[in-house]
This record gives C-alpha cells, structure tokens and sequence, in this order.
C-alpha cells in the first residue's frame, strides 16, 4: 500500500508539473505576442505635424525632446508649452540657452514642472496645468518608443481633451530590426513590461 501510495504521489507531482510548465508556456507565448503588437504599434512618424493645439508638453527624460517643443512652439503650433518633470534649479532660460534659442522669443510662453517623477506624474501634473489655464487640446512631444504610456496615462487623466502625439525618434535607439541592438532591445522591452504594468493598475483602479 506504502509502495502505491508513493506511485500515485509521484505521478500526481508531475502532472501538477506538466500542468504548471503548460500554463508558464501559454503566458510567455502571450508576453511575446503582445511584445510584438507592442513594437509594430509603436509611431514610426508625425501624423499630424501642422496641427494647431492649446499647448504643447514635453515629458523630460530623453535626448531631443525639450528641443522639439520649442521648435514646435517656436513655429506656433500652440502658444504655450509646458514642460513636465524638470529638475528643481533648472529655469527657463537655462533650457533655452541649452536649446540655443533667444530667451526673449519664448520665455514667456514656458511654463516647467518640477513635481512629476514617473510618467503617470507627468499626466498628474499636465492635467492641472491645462485646468489652471482653461485649456483643452495638447501635442505630447515623448520618444516614440514611450508613446504609447504616455499616451495611455494621459487620456485616464484628461479623458476629454484632444491629444496630439508627437514623437521624437533618438537616434540611438533602433525600432526596427531592434532586436540585435541590446541597449535597444532592452529598452523596448523594459518600456512594454511598464506599458503592462500601466494597465494592469488601470483594471485595478476601474480604468481602462
């Protein structure tokens, strides 16, 4: 009976094996196949470029972005921009010297945040901004390859405002044919895990 007993124990182990191993295969076929979306979905362009908004906001912590919301309000596509998640000590017309643009053209129309740290911050801190100033459209000027967080984080916070993205595209970053670049594979698979994450605290929270 012993001898029968530790047969059937045996086998039960590995088919509760057999069974875990199955459903770890299904959620990593699952990872990689939302990975992939993820990567195809990312904007490889500008869709709108010409687009007149309320303000322009730029999301800090990556190269090229404060250059291109002031070139962009530099060419009038809003009258303000805003920048979230600057360092506390930077002023405007540090980032502008930085930039290389003329303090007297712009200054006035830059407004900088200092309490953002993460990107659902940047939207926290975006989305008062924009109800200080009664405004109601915004292009989002990020990489491409955050866009769709930042996308996802602002539309929970500002679900009535029109959204432009705008993306910018580091150079050493590699969307295409990614995958032999290290630095940028683990880039982009490091932004779709936080994506993830985004949206599971989203069902969570009762958003989408």
């Amino acid at each position: 009976m012993t001898h029968k007993r530790a047969y059937f124990a045996h086998h039960r182990g590995h088919r509760w094996i057999r069974r875990l191993a199955g459903i770890a295969g299904i959620f990593a076929t699952a990872w990689l196949i939302g990975l992939l979306w993820f990567v195809t979905a990312l904007p490889d362009s500008v869709a709108e470029p010409e687009r007149v908004t309320d303000a322009i906001v730029v999301l800090t912590g990556g190269r090229g972005r404060v250059h291109k919301g002031l070139q962009l309000l530099a060419k009038k596509r809003a009258d303000k921009l805003f920048i979230s998640g600057v360092y506390r000590g930077v002023d405007v017309q540090e980032l502008l010297r930085v930039s290389r643009q003329s303090p007297g053209n712009l200054q006035c129309c830059v407004a900088l945040g200092y309490e953002a740290d993460s990107t659902q911050g940047n939207a926290r801190e975006t989305a008062g901004w924009m109800r200080e100033q009664g405004l109601h459209s915004l292009r989002l000027v990020t990489a491409a390859y955050h866009m769709p967080r930042s996308l996802l984080e602002f539309r929970r916070v500002l679900p009535n405002a029109e959204i432009v993205p705008h993306p910018v595209f580091p150079e050493p970053v590699k969307q295409r044919g990614w995958w032999p670049w290290p630095g940028s594979a683990s880039l982009i698979v490091s932004e779709y895990s936080k994506y993830l994450v985004a949206r599971a605290r989203g069902l969570f929270d009762g958003q989408t």
